[in-house]
């Protein structure tokens, strides 16, 4: 019964309308888009955390743009800018502290797409960084859509493989691989609300052109779900998870974990190594969207960004984190499939 009651806790403070929304801004078509700094803890707890990522800064988004925020989905475009998904159908264009500077723009994923939210979440994206071509995920439709670099272009399938995968617990994260491939993770979950088995397609190729998927399942770290995928350049990709800690005032908790494509198995389960702990102790909240970008040192920059659930309670947050691949555990050990490691704490 402890577990039901959980579970429907959860299901409930998930939903839209849940948390308290914020005052209706004042219309404005003006995008007034602030990095406001956000304090940061001692390095020492940062490393006890974070472990192979350093998070050099974190900025709470802000604007008084009726569009902005409940960003979902992030991808990078490889001229230092960032574009970010969000569930009400909104995509942010921006470029981030410490990137050339541009002008920041919003507008919807879709022009004249029904004001429904089933019409218009969309809660991830991942993108071809030769083509500039984009996939989006949308639940409620269990959908996934095709767009140039022009963010047009429109194609949409509905896979057979996510038809069954419910309303709102849909495609939560998909990643391009290097080789064509395509990851996508259901956020819905099989077993018990700790041991969580997460539906999972890896399609040969694109998967708008309706090629049919081998089905797997993904383990993650216990009582966490999927928001986002990243990949490396070695192959491997990062998952963002999440956890609602306490349903109100909501507080969340994140976990990043390591996974290799190579050790997928149709109708097997897919592991993963525990890297990083988003813990409460940390400027924290609905982490949903990651990137990844190259820097020139051969390190890498890892984006998160927040889903704010337009909620008062909530902000829209953005980490810059540092990893240098070589901190991370060999490629052959990932390979085998090791479950993730156990975490002392929940959050």
């Amino acid at each position: 019964m402890r577990r039901i009651l959980a579970l429907l806790i959860l299901v409930a403070a998930l939903a839209p309308g849940t948390w308290l929304r914020e005052a209706l801004r004042p219309p404005s078509y003006t995008l007034d888009l602030r990095f406001v700094p956000v304090p940061l803890p001692p390095e020492t707890e940062l490393a006890r955390h974070l472990g192979p990522f350093h998070l050099e800064a974190a900025w709470e988004l802000e604007s008084s743009h009726e569009d902005f925020g409940s960003y979902s989905a992030l991808v990078p475009l490889g001229d230092g800018r960032l574009l970010a998904f969000s569930d009400r159908g909104f995509m942010l264009r921006f470029s981030p502290p410490g990137s050339p500077a541009s002008q920041p723009f919003t507008g919807p994923i879709r022009r004249g797409t029904s004001m429904l939210k089933k019409n218009r979440d969309a809660e991830a994206a991942t993108i071809d960084p030769t083509t500039g071509t984009i996939w989006i995920g949308w639940e409620y439709r269990n959908a996934i859509s095709r767009l140039d670099r022009t963010l047009s272009g429109f194609r949409t399938i509905e896979p057979p493989a996510m038809h069954d995968w419910g309303d709102n617990s849909g495609p939560e994260a998909i990643v391009r691989l290097a080789d064509g491939r395509f990851l996508v993770l259901r956020e819905g979950f099989d077993g018990l609300l700790e041991d969580r088995r997460h539906q999972a397609l890896l399609f040969a190729g694109d998967p708008v052109a309706g090629i049919l998927p081998e089905v797997f399942d993904f383990a993650g770290s216990r009582g966490f779900s999927p928001t986002d995928m990243a990949p490396l350049p070695d192959g491997r990709v990062l998952i963002l998870m999440r956890k609602l800690v306490w349903p109100f005032p909501p507080r969340f908790a994140g976990r990043i974990v390591l996974a290799d494509p190579a050790a997928i198995r149709a109708g097997r389960t897919w592991r993963c190594i525990e890297m990083a702990k988003l813990a409460s102790v940390l400027p924290v909240d609905n982490f949903e969207g990651m990137a990844v970008e190259p820097r020139k040192d051969g390190r890498l920059t890892v984006w998160l960004i927040s889903d704010d659930n337009s909620a008062a309670l909530q902000r829209a947050l953005l980490w810059k984190l540092a990893l240098d691949p070589a901190d991370l555990p060999p490629k052959s050990e990932k390979a085998r499939g090791n479950p993730a490691r156990p975490s002392a704490k929940t959050d």
